[in-house]
């Protein structure tokens, strides 16, 4: 069972786009369903919060309870550890090696950690105790010669929730309004090789500190840091920063709302040239100011729910004609981590998700990232499998005459909610028209690129790819697009 962050919640709604009358489909001849190699199935496991590292080859992702899997595929993942208890493998008896740090949070628990790789060979651990009730938190450093541990403890670095004391910085007594609860933590490097850490749950907001790569401490004279988003205790957290060296740009990625299953949790992304900021969305809003307002009740939504560029909330799929299993979909998907394979040239978002009607139960989930004609990364409408598991070649590139076709479309609006976005049915003419539930124009612009206008949304930029849609049994054509307003669209073409 997965932890609350510190705080309850509500959630606020906003309309999503407007629908249009529905016409009459046109008839598309139907395609050969292309062989797949054996099987696809999936190997999950339950890490909340996963934060990942490749170390040859392998994918690790390390999560709240002291919970770790590993996975060579991003599709088949084997669980290493989980609990905070004596025989966890990652440290020789975490609750005596941490007992300072859980004496500090007066609970025995472990939230979001981190782990990289420092200069000096050792993997460095950043773990962290939060009360629950409060920003009460102490977060520390421990390190490893591999990746799988064990960890050695070395020395608690932040604390917060030190009511009517002096706070990190020395000076100001602590205020959670505009400090940080330290806790959720993630390590990375910029374009020049220097180390950062971003952390920050609720409270005053998420934060930002320039690391010393050799000890793996923060470079020392910054208090808490560099306030990057949130305060007021908006409902923020889950930080991470991924650098592309294709636009040169880091995108942050954050999740707002609450974790659980009636918490509308969402990822967003803002992007900046510089690793600490300033981040700021499509419609060039500075992350800086999005907090809640404090003269409305605590965990204000409203005021935060229209800043950053949206990848995904609540959603879910309906079944087409021939389809079949459980309508594919996801209920508050978030605290993500991504990486960037040099090799491939491909982005992937790893992060956990509840689903409709199974309460907290969640699983690791990895999707694909693109990045738009404009320079933003859109996540793909279904999990990772790679078009090398089909046996009849598959292009990665698709073509226009490929486009045209039935589609269900998932609308993820920008509101902070926990109604599922249902699809509706919609169809891309070959001339370039969109009709059906909503109505617009398409047009395929090379390289995967697709721009599309709709009436009743404006224009998104979009990316094309072929995804494995478990319940056609087939990879399918499908984008994913996002307006400068930060709503994204995922669409997946039907009888294929």
């Amino acid at each position: 069972m997965a932890l609350a962050a510190c705080g309850g919640g509500g959630s606020a709604s906003a309309p999503v786009v407007s629908v249009t009358p529905p016409v009459v489909p046109p008839v598309v001849p139907p395609a050969v369903v292309p062989p797949v190699r054996g099987a696809i199935t999936f190997s999950n496991a339950s890490v909340h919060d996963p934060s990942v590292i490749k170390v040859a080859g392998t994918y690790y992702v390390f999560g709240s309870h002291l919970a770790a899997a590993k996975s060579t595929d991003l599709m088949n993942w084997t669980k290493m550890a989980d609990g905070v208890n004596a025989s966890n493998p990652l440290f020789n008896n975490v609750v005596t090696s941490l007992a300072d740090t859980f004496a500090w949070s007066q609970v025995t628990g472990l939230w979001a950690p981190d782990v990289s790789a420092l200069d000096n060979g050792k993997f460095a651990m950043y773990y962290n105790s939060c009360k629950g009730d409060s920003p009460r938190s102490a977060m520390g450093l421990a390190l490893a010669d591999t990746v799988e541990g064990p960890y050695v403890n070395q020395n608690i670095f932040l604390k917060s929730g030190m009511w009517g004391q002096l706070s990190e910085d020395g000076v100001t007594i602590y205020d959670a309004l505009t400090q940080p609860n330290v806790v959720d933590p993630n390590t990375f490097r910029d374009a020049t090789g220097k180390l950062w850490m971003i952390y920050g749950s609720y409270s005053g907001g998420i934060f930002i500190l320039a690391m010393d790569p050799a000890t793996g401490l923060p470079v020392a004279g910054q208090g808490y840091g560099k306030h990057v988003i949130g305060g007021n205790h908006s409902r923020i957290e889950g930080a991470y920063v991924l650098y592309s060296p294709q636009t040169q740009y880091y995108y942050l990625f954050t999740s707002f709302g609450g974790l659980d299953a009636n918490g509308a949790y969402n990822m967003r992304v803002a992007r900046s040239r510089n690793p600490d900021g300033p981040y700021l969305d499509g419609k060039g809003n500075d992350m800086r100011q999005v907090k809640s307002n404090p003269a409305l009740p605590l965990f204000d939504d409203a005021s935060i729910a229209p800043f950053g560029q949206k990848l995904m909330g609540n959603h879910q799929f309906a079944l087409a004609a021939g389809e079949t299993g459980t309508p594919l979909g996801y209920v508050s998907p978030g605290h993500n981590s991504a990486v960037y394979d040099a090799a491939t040239q491909q982005y992937f978002l790893i992060f956990h998700t509840r689903f409709p009607n199974t309460g907290e139960l969640h699983e690791i989930r990895v999707h694909e990232l693109f990045m738009t004609g404009d320079g933003w990364l859109v996540a793909a409408p279904f999990r990772y499998v790679p078009l090398s598991r089909s046996v009849t070649a598959l292009a990665a590139q698709v073509a226009a005459a490929d486009v045209a076709g039935s589609y269900q479309l998932v609308n993820h609006g920008k509101d902070i909610s926990t109604t599922l976005k249902l699809s509706q049915s919609i169809n891309l003419l070959a001339d370039g028209t969109i009709t059906g539930a909503q109505g617009g124009t398409w047009i395929h612009q090379g390289n995967n690129l697709i721009a599309m206008t709709l009436a009743s949304g404006g224009l998104f930029h979009g990316v094309l790819s072929r995804q494995w849609n478990g319940n056609a049994n087939a990879f399918v054509v499908t984008f994913t697009a996002q307006s400068a307003d930060g709503v994204s669209l995922w669409g997946a073409r039907t009888g294929n």
